[in-house]
């Protein structure tokens, strides 16, 4: 099983940039799925959370400029993010819940995966 993420790069402040997440082999089913950020020097932080339900939760920070989103039919995730500002500044990395399967489609466990992060630059 393999998570990708995309949709990084730079734009100026107030800009918008939609970042995706992208799960795939044996996947049985997906249930949370995260996006987390990690600026330099910093911690890394939970910016947004969707549940298979469709329940969110967003940083306080975020909250009113970023909207998580989810595809199930494309085991796809993503974060749209508008009114950008220069703290927004980190590398962002999607985390997913994920039961994955045998090569018979039998559920084996439940796991969480990480995938490879993508920058993300707000000039001032």
């Amino acid at each position: 099983v393999q998570l990708q993420a995309s949709g990084g790069g730079l734009v100026e402040a107030g800009g918008s940039l939609r970042l995706s997440c992208t799960a795939s082999g044996r996947i049985f089913r997906i249930d949370a799925m995260d996006w987390y950020r990690q600026a330099p020097g910093k911690q890394r932080e939970l910016v947004a959370a969707m549940t298979s339900s469709g329940s969110t939760n967003y940083a306080d920070s975020v909250k009113g400029r970023f909207t998580i989103s989810r595809d199930n039919a494309k085991n796809t995730a993503y974060l749209q993010m508008n009114s950008l500002k220069p703290e927004d500044t980190a590398v962002y990395y999607c985390l997913a819940d994920m039961v994955y399967s045998d090569y018979g489609g039998v559920p084996v466990a439940t796991k969480e995966y990480w995938g490879q992060g993508t920058q993300v630059t707000v000039s001032s």
